[in-house]
């Protein structure tokens, strides 16, 4: 097997070997000043481009002392030109200090001249017309030489020279915080821990995301030190939250005095720099220097490696990179000792295009028709709404079993897993474990309680134990909340699905909906669930295949997969501490914020709760329960597996990395260019079917609660056919509505696909599952003291969500416990419940009265 997978990953790598350009470079108009400038501010404020001050050399440039410079230019757009303005002057000739664009303006920060350094900071604002200059708290001590960079609000300042020699290089820290720039006192500046490394100036400086939180990485250098100069190649870390510095892989060469800008979601490129071997040669090469290195290089902080980003066609040192209308500028800078360039370039991260192929799309919509097919099949056996909700009760336990697990497996299970644990470790996967443990609670407590009223929505227990109203409120919360999921998990497949075919994210999405809306309209839920079946073998299939070409890929084959995950903490599974704001997401939080989601899903998602109903007895429906919770451990392991693997891939291969995409889309990066035809299609298939499972789920479980929670009730439809078109109806309408919704929600800009999903599934879920347990665990609990407890929860994980950093995995433990402990204060407050709550909580498992209670 082990050969099989090995000559499959060499037939896949044939021509991936090549050297590819990752860099679009184009000119814009050249800086008015024909010299050009090195060391200038440079940002960008109001859609403009602003490069201000800098040093340069009159023409013969070995012949004359370097001239400071204080002018502005404002570069503007007008329709599809460019068009340079006269911004007006700095208060002094200046440069070589750091420049950074925020929201205020284009912050300035120290710089130097002939004669001496300075301290001053100031902002630069353009308004459309004109350019204004707004003094700034000033540093503590003048800096020059350095860079700055911004984390969220604030913005830091490392390294530079405090005077005029390099014997001045400082390794200092400062930051400041955005709301705190325009004071005047030097002390709205806070220093931070100083870079552990040696002093240094013109070091390279950049932000960016390190798989956990946004970080500030410092880059090579150089220094003085008993007359003797030092050219630098280290890179350190600086964490904001944990307030400390980590040494990181060294640069491939030295690395100084050139331009590190964050590309994507964890590259940093740095598409300029000087080295040693002719820095410090003016004199003796003169017109003769050959220049800088024509080289950009790129880091990737995940896996802490370095590679080539291809030869660039102009080399501009001590100048800034900025980010303009989705481009990196470059403007002006030096492209040798004392010779500057008046040139702006534009530089696109370009993806490499590989072609999807003809024998992956034939197996890829050879499947997709298959589970089209699968609902024609099953539209001749719908006769009535029992048959199209429960599928007349007829399902086998394993069918059923392997639909619970395909629905709660989404397409970001697939894709936002592996990219989980590629980026960080192994800590969420205790999540999974806990399945089993809730799957008791399912099978002894939720299930009994559902085939004992006969329930083909969720919500008639609601109704039962508390009244219509409550019915209604978790009835229209969970149409809500599966039409927003439909939304979001197509939306966020179709960003993945952009990198291993050539669909665009909308057309992927179209994909999905329209041919889910097909099958599950016709064939109702025995469609759903006989194509989740074949989806999760499909799911499972694919991702075996996966691993093993991964780990075959990984140089050392499984023992250097296993030394290379062990070595970067790969297989962590366990975060000792307390802090539910954390980015690497406690132990705690995940094992109480994991059951309370299996709980909320097992009790309170019709999704879930619907395929209790559909086999002949509660014995077999409890077989499925067990079959979905012993089928969750394996393909745990399996897709945490996944994400070490892409690790230590792209860590023994940082070459084939693509700095243009998100995290969620390495999985499918790797699908699209490392997998033999014809098995990426089905990979791709298995990605596809894991999104349709979802929302196929969703589609018909709504339909079932419109149908039988509001239709019914309200005697909507004349005969049991007109209750089944009615289902056809709302089907297709919710799937038209949820496909709408995941054109609209396409964000390349989210984190992590996973996160994501657990805040929403948070949001809705606590409250719901909070109501489930306030009326099977409590006597007293009534109808005003739950519909009280719920409008308290939902407005709590609002407020969470919006105004609180709490981690979104505990969201739907906030809900259950908020709603169940003011729900059943609420309850205490008025007079007892009035109804029989026979076989209505756990203190009572005879079958409930069949006649309607009178309500409070």
């Amino acid at each position: 097997m082990s050969s099989l997978v090995a000559i499959l990953l060499s037939i896949s790598l044939v021509g991936a070997l090549e050297a590819r350009e990752w860099l679009e470079w184009k000119e814009l108009p050249s800086l008015p000043n024909e010299l050009g400038v090195a060391g200038p501010f440079a940002g960008v404020h109001n859609d403009a481009l602003i490069v201000a001050g800098g040093a340069n050399f009159p023409r013969p440039v070995w012949d004359n002392d370097k001239q400071w410079v204080d002018q502005i230019h404002v570069l503007v757009k007008q329709g599809d030109d460019y068009v340079w303005r006269d911004g007006g002057r700095l208060p002094r000739p200046i440069a070589y200090g750091a420049s950074v664009s925020t929201a205020e303006g284009v912050l300035c920060i120290g710089g130097n001249d002939a004669t001496q350094t300075y301290a001053d900071v100031y902002l630069l604002r353009w308004d459309g017309e004109k350019l204004t200059t707004t003094a700034c708290a000033p540093l503590p001590t003048t800096c020059s030489y350095c860079q700055a960079a911004q984390i969220g609000n604030t913005i830091y300042l490392a390294c530079g020279q405090q005077g005029l020699g390099l014997d001045s290089a400082t390794n200092d820290l400062w930051a400041i915080d955005a709301e705190n720039l325009e004071k005047k006192d030097s002390e709205a500046w806070r220093k931070l821990p100083a870079l552990p490394g040696p002093t240094r100036a013109f070091a390279l400086v950049a932000a960016q995301h390190d798989g956990f939180r946004d970080c500030l990485y410092v880059i090579g250098g150089r220094r003085s030190e008993n007359g003797e100069t030092q050219f630098l190649r280290d890179v350190w870390r600086y964490e904001p939250i944990a307030n400390q510095w980590k040494r990181r892989a060294d640069a491939p060469r030295v690395v100084m005095a050139g331009e590190a800008i964050g590309s994507g979601q964890s590259h940093i490129l740095i598409v300029g720099s000087a080295d040693e071997s002719n820095f410090d040669k003016v004199d003796e090469l003169k017109d003769e220097h050959p220049g800088f290195p024509r080289e950009a290089l790129c880091y990737h902080t995940i896996t802490n490696t370095w590679s080539s980003a291809g030869e660039t066609p102009e080399n501009l040192v001590t100048t800034t990179a900025v980010r303009w209308d989705g481009s990196i500028i470059l403007p002006s800078g030096e492209v040798r000792p004392r010779v500057r360039s008046p040139h702006v370039w534009r530089i696109t991260p370009t993806p490499t295009v590989k072609s999807f192929g003809m024998l992956n799309y034939i197996v890829l919509f050879a499947y997709l028709a298959g589970m089209v097919g699968v609902g024609v099949y099953f539209a001749r056996k719908n006769k009535n709404t029992d048959d199209f909700f429960r599928g007349g009760m007829r399902i086998p336990w394993w069918a059923a079993g392997c639909s619970i697990f395909a629905t709660m497996l989404s397409s970001l299970t697939f894709t936002g897993i592996p990219s989980k644990a590629y980026a960080q470790d192994w800590a969420l996967a205790i999540g999974n474990f806990t399945i089993p443990l809730v799957a008791i609670l399912a099978v002894y407590g939720a299930l009994p309680f559902f085939r004992r009223i006969d329930a083909t929505s969720a919500y008639q227990y609601l109704e039962m134990r508390f009244g219509r109203s409550v019915r209604v409120f978790a009835s229209g919360s969970f149409a809500l909340f599966h039409t927003f999921r439909m939304g979001v998990v197509m939306s966020l497949t179709g960003l993945a699905l952009a990198v291993a075919t050539p669909l665009t994210p909308a057309q992927s999405v179209l994909l999905m909906g329209i041919l889910s809306i097909l099958y599950c309209t016709m064939g109702g839920i025995e469609a759903v669930i006989w194509t989740d079946t074949i989806q999760t073998f499909v799911l499972l299939g694919g991702a075996i295949l996966a691993i093993g070409l991964l780990v075959s890929g990984v140089d050392g084959g499984v023992s250097g997969f296993l030394s290379t995950a062990a070595a970067d903490n790969k297989f962590n599974m366990a975060n000792l501490h307390w802090d539910a704001t954390a980015t690497q997401t406690a132990l705690w939080v995940v094992i109480v914020g994991s059951i309370a989601q299996n709980i909320s899903s097992y009790t309170a998602d019709q999704a879930v709760v619907q395929r209790y109903m559909t086999t002949p007895t509660q014995t077999l429906a409890a077989r499925s329960i067990w079959t979905n919770a012993v089928l969750s451990i394996p393909a745990t392991i399996l897709f945490f597996g996944i994400g070490a693997g892409l690790h230590a891939f792209y860590q023994s291969h940082p070459e084939k990395l693509d700095p243009t995409i998100t995290t969620d889309q390495i999985f499918p990066l790797f699908i699209a260019r490392e997998i033999p035809v014809g098995l990426a299609g089905l990979i791709v298939a298995g990605i596809f079917a894991a999104a349709q499972s979802t929302v196929s789920t969703s589609m018909n479980s709504t339909a079932t609660t419109i149908v039988t929670d509001f239709l019914k009730p309200l005697n909507a439809c004349r005969t049991e056919q007109g209750y089944l078109n009615a289902a056809r109806i709302c089907t297709l309408l919710i799937g038209i509505a949820g496909t709408a919704l995941g054109l609209m929600f396409a964000d390349p800009a989210i984190r992590s696909l996973f996160d994501a999903f657990m805040m929403v599934i948070g949001l809705f879920m606590g409250v719901l599952g909070g109501l489930f347990l306030l009326g099977a665990l409590t006597r007293r609990a009534n109808q005003t003291g739950a519909m009280t407890g719920a409008f308290v929860g939902a407005a709590v994980m609002f407020c969470l969500w919006k105004f609180s950093s709490v981690n979104g995995y505990l969201f739907t433990a906030c809900g259950i416990a908020v709603c169940f402990f003011v729900g059943y204060a609420a309850s205490l407050l008025g007079p007892p419940t009035s109804h029989n709550l026979a076989g209505l909580t756990i203190y009572d498992d005879r079958p409930p009265i069949p006649e309607s209670p009178a309500y409070e």
